[in-house]
């Protein structure tokens, strides 16, 4: 069996990490290379950094940042945010990166899934999907969260990974922040009906969400960050916890 990964994940807004609930009222969380840092020697089992304003902003993603991060770190090294072509990739990766990951990007253009995992191969392409509950129906939001799209979450997760995707990081607009679980049924669809591994974000409060999120949801990775930014849950006692629980992870 596959070990089950555990993801801090460092929001980055001008240079600092920030943390809000539901992307809204953001407050700093530290230095996003201290924080890295840590989080490798805790025995992280990957990192992602997210550029949570480069797509709003119109801006890139922070390369020297990326670089200095990736310096510090011993681990798979993920990096989104304002990815628009195969030359900002190819950036990322020279600064470090170990996989980028796509949103916006990819739902104006979904022939961008196809270039990039063709340049690159599809381990290093991962498409995020921002899902919000609208009626009954999960919908692909974009703008970190702010904009509808006329896509529904499932068929979008299916298309990008038939374009080349070879990891999915689904995030729950509607448990983002809240540390009130994951949101496991549409984690379980996708994890379920999905060849490629599945990254469940937004909702971590407490080590039985994560207890949740792998055995219902059957999740492939649990991605959080306030609640490791602030050591509310610290890593090591996490892994043991769900190693105990007969969840298999890398100890």
């Amino acid at each position: 069996m596959l070990t089950k990964r555990i993801i801090p994940c460092l929001d980055i807004k001008d240079g600092r990490t920030v943390k809000g609930t539901n992307f809204v009222n953001l407050r700093d969380a530290g230095d996003p290379v201290e924080l890295a840092q840590r989080y490798a020697q805790e025995g992280a089992d990957e990192l992602v950094f997210l550029d949570i304003t480069a797509t709003v902003d119109n801006r890139k993603t922070l390369v020297d940042l990326v670089t200095r991060v990736a310096a510090v770190v011993d681990i798979p090294f993920t990096v989104g945010g304002g990815i628009g072509s195969i030359a900002d990739v190819s950036a990322l990766l020279q600064a470090g990166a170990d996989k980028v990951s796509i949103n916006s990007a990819a739902v104006r253009n979904p022939t961008l899934v196809d270039e990039l995992s063709r340049e690159f191969g599809s381990q290093c392409i991962v498409v995020a999907i921002d899902t919000r509950n609208v009626d009954g129906e999960e919908i692909v939001h974009t703008h970190g969260g702010r904009k509808p799209t006329d896509k529904s979450t499932i068929p979008w997760a299916k298309e990008v990974e038939s374009r080349g995707a070879g990891e999915i990081l689904l995030t729950s607009m509607d448990t983002d922040g809240t540390k009130a679980g994951f949101a496991l049924e549409v984690t379980r669809i996708l994890s379920e009906g999905l060849p490629i591994p599945v990254i469940a974000s937004g909702g971590a409060g407490t080590m039985e969400h994560f207890k949740d999120v792998f055995t219902v949801g059957k999740a492939d990775a649990a991605l959080a960050a306030s609640i490791f930014h602030f050591q509310e849950i610290e890593i090591p006692v996490l892994k043991h916890y769900l190693q105990s629980a007969g969840i298999t992870m890398r100890l």
